[in-house]
């Protein structure tokens, strides 16, 4: 496999990731629904089940009686959708764009931050915290990579040529 080949294989990836995370921020109030009947079935810690059915209990009582709240994830979900799509630059010409990758790589680091003050203003649990967390650092991951191999590309003269 080429190297362009490899870094667009990684960067379907990280937009796969990114698609997939704003597609489930519009349904919360059934996939917590779902989440909590699963996890009533299956042996769990009692504090997650507890977690989750109270996670889920706010967001029908909030869906039934403020619905409007709602939008608010609902741009939460297109920004990821709309992040997503910056990658296209990437794709096309990635030693021109090698600032997205960049760009997303601070984007995933910032996650670490944001998590560790806004979560417990919001009163959420610490283990609710590192699976926030974990979105940064696992996102960084393909980021990584694709960076050190768009590196290589000016090596190889393997770059695509901008149209």
């Amino acid at each position: 496999m080429n190297t362009i080949t490899r870094i667009r294989v990684w960067l379907a990836v990280f937009v796969v990731g990114l698609v997939v995370s704003g597609l489930t921020a519009f349904p919360l109030v059934i996939e917590t629904r779902l989440l909590a009947e699963v996890l009533h079935a299956v042996p769990a810690p009692d504090v997650l089940v507890e977690w989750i059915d109270r996670v889920h209990a706010g967001l029908a009582a909030t869906g039934r009686d403020y619905p409007f709240i709602a939008y608010g994830t609902d741009w939460l979900a297109f920004a990821h959708l709309v992040i997503a799509a910056a990658f296209w630059g990437p794709w096309r010409d990635p030693v021109r764009n090698v600032w997205v990758i960049e760009w997303g790589m601070i984007c995933c680091a910032g996650v670490i931050p944001l998590a560790l003050i806004a979560g417990p203003v919001r009163g959420l649990p610490w283990g609710w915290l590192l699976l926030d967390m974990s979105f940064g650092v696992f996102g960084v991951i393909p980021l990584l990579v694709i960076r050190r191999l768009i590196r290589r590309l000016p090596e190889t003269g393997t770059a695509p040529r901008p149209r």
